[in-house]
């Protein structure tokens, strides 16, 4: 699987909550095509580091709880990595930071779209990963 570095550069355009954490990302050529138009689906634990380091662990499927991840809204990813077998790690420009690692028994998170390799943890976690 692909890491998706395509994401850098990208801004938050939505964000979703209901059993899952749908948080939509998008980026433009200087001639207005749209260059990634993609949507990150996440089921399992979010951690949320904010710039004063404070960290935060969201489970998708809780309402309110999971307001902190609001204030990524218009954010730009500066870092998209994957270590291991599918932990995922965004970095945004407000110094903001997520983390979903693989879950042994479910789907952990999945992202697909335009301009994007389609990619899908599951269970377990996945490995060769293409940097």
């Amino acid at each position: 699987m692909k890491v998706p570095a395509e994401l850098v550069g990208a801004r938050v355009t939505r964000t979703a909550f209901d059993c899952q954490v749908r948080i939509s990302f998008t980026d433009h050529e200087p001639d207005g095509r749209v260059r990634v138009g993609g949507e990150l689906v996440i089921e399992t634990p979010i951690t949320v580091t904010d710039a004063a380091g404070t960290q935060a662990v969201l489970f998708p499927g809780t309402g309110t709880a999971l307001a902190p991840l609001l204030g990524l809204f218009t954010k730009a990813v500066v870092k998209a990595e994957v270590t291991g077998l599918g932990t995922l790690s965004l970095g945004f420009d407000n110094g903001t930071r997520l983390s979903i690692d693989p879950d042994p028994d479910y789907e952990s998170w999945s992202l697909t779209g335009p301009g994007l390799e389609p990619v899908l943890v599951g269970p377990g976690g996945e490995t060769d990963w293409q940097h």
